[in-house]
Formats: structure tokens, C-alpha cells, sequence
């Protein structure tokens, strides 16, 4: 009897999982586990997690190899399909527009879903919402109307609703571009921070000045701190080294003090030592070499074609609007940010056409090629803790970020002697290399260092999701 039931489960155990990752070094910062461990995964979950191989319809050898949590980009502007493969070859599993934000939400996702690569999702944006009620000509960013006059009590009103409502559709987040509307007063980011706090969302915050100058990113630093402070609500400031370039250090100490008192305020910034946004919005208003760290026009590099701006040029190119590298931040605060253990990880990233910032393309196999393999300025699991578990904890999702049984089954495979990124300022649409497999919910979007074709599993990642 025993021989009987032995042989009649075989067969049925060797069709357990969808799919198996054998033999890899798994690193996973939940469980802090570094070891040879296996992954069986059915439909879009993991299912267990071994010491010993298993048995599956497809099954992936990783030996040699990394196993680790997909990598959760919180700061993701390239929300297309050309954006979402770049992302995919570079290990990321989800690509989150939580700084800007959208507006309005359903719309957004409903425009996305069964389409991408990659799981999506953004925070309701004050921004688009302001730039719709004031009717504002820009497009990602304001140019005109919300830029130059403050908006009146009706429309901030207008605004705050549209705000609540994304809430209300499954955003994320609320999303703060201060520093693109600097007219909107000090007590109307106030309001945003008091309707976070009675939503118990986080706001993601772009704040209002950067650099050494006075008002500068100390100021603003104080500002949305003490905002958290007043209101209780949670608060995630975006890319600080771009903000505090030569500062950095002392906007580290200072959100470190924040969280030592009791506030939950976090941080993330991108490896480069170039930030990049729109030249006809408000950064660029007078000014704006000192808000910078003194850099030049030469320190401006037009996406577009590469170049480097001249006092005519940047005339030229403001009045058009397009994309530009500022090279303003110091290597050695980028390698402080990276390093630093209380900084997450995001690209703050967007291609259109190939052309853009490199981060879009190659910010997390930077990471692990540059700043933990040659440089060893962090281990590979701090690394990808700041990658994946620290992102997920800041969304409040239980689910991601981690390999475990009941995990969603988002995973990426990479080489840890052979990943580095490939995109430049010059030619930022080149893919990262040692990274050979990514897995999105439960199907293989990379394989052999390869997009995928007819697949689509990414799926819209909400609020109401994670209360589940």
C-alpha cells in the first residue's frame, strides 16, 4: 500500500509549480537569508521555498546566479511600454509615479492594464490636479498658468477634491511637486499634509528649494518635516541628493533626527551625479545657477541631442520646453546617498524615443555593479534591501519585496561578478547587462537577457490591493 501511494504521487508532485528557480543564491532581506535556496511559484504567488531542488513545468537553473526580490521603483516617470522594458532589464518588477503623481487616477490605470510588462502604479498628484483646474499648458510638469500666479481659494479647493478622489480611486500616495508651482503657499502644502494624515497616506515630496543658497534645501527640509511633525502623516522626500548636493550630509542627519523623534520620514535617491527635468519649468526661473551649487550653462546637457548649453541655447530651448541633465551633484554625496542605509533606491527615470536620463535604463544594475561589486560602498544585501524591501514597507505591501511563500511571485535573477549598466548621457537607451532572468507575477518577462514577446503580466498596484 505504501509502494502504491508513493508511486501515484510522484508524477504528481513532479507538476507541482508553474514554474522553479533551482539552486540560486537567494538573498532576501525580510527573511535576512543569503544561502543556496530553490523557489517553486504557481500561478502568481510563490509557493515555497527549499533547501533542496524542485520539480516544475519550467524550470530556470540558477546556479552561479542571484535570486532576489524584483526590484520596486518608487519614482518612475516612464510609464510606456518602451520605459517598462528598460525597467524589465534592469530588474525591476514595479514602476511606481509617485513623485508627480496623476490625475485623473482611474483613467490612468485603466489605460495601462493588460498592457505592461511591468506591475505600474502612481499617487494621486497635486500637480496634474492644479495644472487641470488652472489650465495650464504643460504636460508631465506645469509651464505657465500653475508656475506664475498662486491659485485662487476656489481653485485650491478644486484641486483638494481632485486629490481626495484619487485617494478614494486606489492611488498610492499623494504626490508633491512643490518646488515646480513655488506660488502655492507654505499653508496650502500644509492643507495636502493634514488630508494625507487623515487618509493615512504617504506624501511623496519634490521640495521647494535645493542647494546651499537661503531659502534653500535646509528650509525646505524644515518645511515638510515639520509639516509631518504638525499633522502626523508620513512623509517620503524624493531624490535628496539633487536637492542637497554638497548639503546632503546634513539632510541626512536631519531626517535621521526626524525618525530617531518619532516621524516616519524616509528618503531615496538615484547613482548619478546628474539630475535631469524640464527646462521651461520653474527650476530654471532666475536663479537658478546658485539653487544649483554655482554650475554653469555648460553643466546643462539638452537631451535631446546631447549637447551642452550655451547662454543662447538654453534661451532657445527654455522657450520650447524638452528634457535636460543638470550635473550638479558631487560624486562622493552620490555615494553617500547609496550607501547610506536609511536610503532607498529609485530612478526618478523616463525615456521618450530613446532619448533621456540613464537612470531609466541602467540605476539599479548600477548599484549593484558599480557601488557593491567595484566600489564596495554597501553589501548585496543592503543593496537590494534598499531595492525592494524598504520600497514595499514604505507602500505598506506585505506582499512584495520579499521571497517567501504567499509573496507575490516577483523575482529577478541576475549575475553579481557581470551586472552594470550600459546607458549613458549620451546613448541612455541601452539595457543593463547580468541580469538574465525577471519574473513578474508568475511569468518570465526576461529570459536569457531577452524581453519577452507576448507577455503582459504586469498588473495596476493600489491601495485597496494592499488593505487585502
Amino acid at each position: 500500500m505504501r509502494l502504491f501511494v508513493f508511486l501515484l504521487a510522484a508524477p504528481l508532485l513532479a507538476q507541482q509549480y508553474d514554474l522553479v528557480i533551482n539552486n540560486g543564491r537567494l538573498i532576501d532581506p525580510a527573511s535576512n537569508t543569503d544561502a543556496i535556496r530553490s523557489v517553486g511559484i504557481r500561478g502568481t504567488k510563490i509557493a515555497q521555498v527549499a533547501a533542496h531542488p524542485l520539480e516544475g513545468k519550467t524550470v530556470i537553473d540558477a546556479h552561479g546566479l542571484v535570486v532576489s526580490p524584483g526590484f520596486i521603483d518608487l519614482h518612475s516617470h516612464g510609464q510606456t511600454p518602451e520605459n517598462y522594458a528598460f525597467k524589465a532589464r534592469d530588474g525591476v518588477t514595479t514602476a511606481l509615479e509617485m513623485e508627480v503623481g496623476v490625475w485623473p487616477v482611474p483613467q490612468w490605470y485603466a489605460a495601462r492594464e493588460g498592457k505592461a510588462l511591468v506591475n505600474f502604479g502612481a499617487s494621486s498628484g497635486y500637480l496634474p490636479a492644479l495644472m487641470a483646474v488652472m489650465h495650464d499648458s504643460g504636460t508631465l510638469l506645469p509651464r505657465d498658468a500653475a508656475v506664475n500666479r498662486a491659485p485662487t481659494a476656489e481653485e485650491w479647493r478644486e484641486t483638494l477634491a481632485h486629490v481626495r478622489q484619487g485617494i478614494e480611486d486606489g492611488a498610492l500616495g499623494i504626490g508633491l511637486g512643490i518646488a515646480y508651482t513655488p506660488k502655492v503657499s507654505r499653508a496650502q502644502i500644509l492643507d495636502l499634509f493634514r488630508l494625507g494624515s487623515d487618509q493615512k497616506m504617504c506624501l511623496f515630496v519634490h521640495m521647494r528649494n535645493g542647494g546651499p543658497v537661503d531659502p534653500g534645501v535646509i528650509d525646505a527640509l524644515q518645511e515638510v518635516i515639520a509639516d509631518a511633525a504638525v499633522t502626523g502623516a508620513s512623509l517620503h522626500v524624493v531624490h535628496i541628493t539633487s536637492m542637497g548636493l554638497r548639503e546632503t550630509p546634513l539632510c541626512l542627519q536631519m531626517i535621521a533626527g526626524a525618525r530617531k523623534h518619532g516621524l516616519d520620514v524616509t528618503t531615496e535617491a538615484y547613482p548619478y551625479t546628474a539630475g535631469m527635468t524640464d527646462l521651461s519649468s520653474a527650476i530654471f526661473s532666475e536663479g537658478w545657477q546658485d539653487r544649483q551649487g554655482g554650475i554653469t550653462y555648460h553643466d546643462l546637457q539638452w537631451a535631446a541631442t546631447g549637447e551642452r548649453l550655451t547662454p543662447e541655447t538654453f534661451a532657445l530651448y527654455r522657450k520650447q520646453g524638452g528634457m535636460v541633465a543638470v550635473h550638479s551633484i558631487p560624486e562622493e554625496d552620490a555615494r553617500l546617498a547609496v550607501s547610506d542605509p536609511s536610503v532607498m533606491i529609485a530612478s526618478d527615470g523616463i525615456l521618450n524615443n530613446g532619448k533621456g536620463h540613464p537612470r531609466a535604463a541602467g540605476a539599479y544594475a548600477r548599484v549593484l555593479g558599480r557601488y557593491v561589486r567595484e566600489d564596495h560602498a554597501l553589501t548585496l544585501m543592503e543593496a537590494i534591501r534598499k531595492m525592494s524591501l524598504e520600497p514595499a514597507e514604505r507602500l505598506g505591501d506585505s506582499h512584495k519585496g520579499r521571497i517567501e511563500a504567499g509573496a507575490d511571485a516577483d523575482i529577478t535573477v541576475f549575475d553579481a561578478e557581470h551586472v552594470i549598466d550600459r546607458a549613458t548621457y549620451e546613448n541612455p537607451a541601452q539595457y543593463s547587462e547580468g541580469i538574465p532572468y525577471v519574473i513578474v507575477n508568475g511569468t518570465i518577462v526576461v529570459k536569457d537577457s531577452k524581453i519577452q514577446t507576448g507577455v503582459l503580466p504586469g498588473v495596476g498596484v493600489r491601495y485597496v490591493q494592499r488593505s487585502q
